[in-house]
């Protein structure tokens, strides 16, 4: 009987930092609610408070099986699995969408919360108060300096696309440039004999607006457009080269066969 109510490491201590690790994780899972984070508050409330649980487990919840110079426990096993553990939740919210990982900053805020938490069920509540007045730090003052960070121009190149005619790909060509958030401008179309005629250009031009034309069109087609964009051109130029029916595509300057 005097083992079940052995209340060692269940004192108003424990529950004081419980407390604090449920109000600072809470904080940091309100920000991200009102940001429409995929982790909102609940989440971050659940992690916080769990590491801190896990921390004062590992300080406490061996005492009964302790004996002097012959059972010892080591604490920082249970820390060290919560760091590696937590890393399945971080996992889950990043993904990738065109091309664009999201998700990274509400991970690593994932990852921050848990080490709130244990560092309140560590015993260091001045740190754990320092590092979530950081965290709304890095995210509400941090977005303003960048306003003030010199910016990378969009860079502008010229493209040259040679592709199998009668296809409708002059329309496949256009939509992947938008979705790799590049601006199309000055297009030219002709054969790839250097000869420009308006039966070519009415051709893939009525495949853009889903007309049929005239006649079907057979051959090679040559088309140049400008484009421009943030990213490295080298990613617009792999996306149309696995366009199926391009032959060829590259900058001006130098062209890339496609096998």
């Amino acid at each position: 009987m005097s083992g079940l109510l052995d209340l060692t490491g269940q004192g108003w201590l424990q529950l004081k930092e419980l407390t604090l690790a449920f109000v600072l994780s809470a904080l940091v899972g309100l920000e991200r609610e009102i940001r429409n984070k995929s982790a909102g508050l609940r989440t971050y409330t659940l992690v916080g408070v769990s590491a801190a649980l896990f921390m004062l487990i590992s300080k406490y919840g061996f005492m009964d099986v302790l004996e002097n110079g012959r059972v010892v426990v080591d604490p920082s096993r249970v820390a060290a699995q919560i760091v590696s553990g937590i890393g399945f939740i971080g996992g889950g919210v990043i993904f990738m969408r065109r091309d664009i990982v999201r998700g990274l900053t509400t991970a690593a805020s994932v990852w921050l919360t848990a080490a709130l938490g244990m560092a309140c069920g560590a015993g260091l509540p001045v740190l754990a108060v320092a590092t979530t007045i950081g965290h709304f730090i890095i995210m509400f003052v941090f977005p303003k300096l960048l306003r003030y960070l010199p910016r990378q121009r969009r860079a502008t190149t010229r493209l040259r696309i040679s592709y199998q005619a009668g296809r409708g790909l002059l329309q496949t060509i256009l939509v992947a440039c938008t979705q790799l958030r590049f601006a199309v401008d000055h297009v030219d179309v002709e054969r790839e004999s250097g000869l420009t005629g308006v039966r070519e250009e009415s051709e893939d031009l009525a495949d853009l607006e889903g007309a049929e034309p005239e006649r079907p069109a057979k051959g090679i087609v040559s088309l140049s457009m400008q484009v421009k964009g943030k990213r490295p051109v080298s990613h617009l130029i792999a996306r149309l080269a696995g366009i199926g029916g391009v032959v060829r595509v590259g900058s001006v300057s130098e062209d890339a066969e496609i096998d």
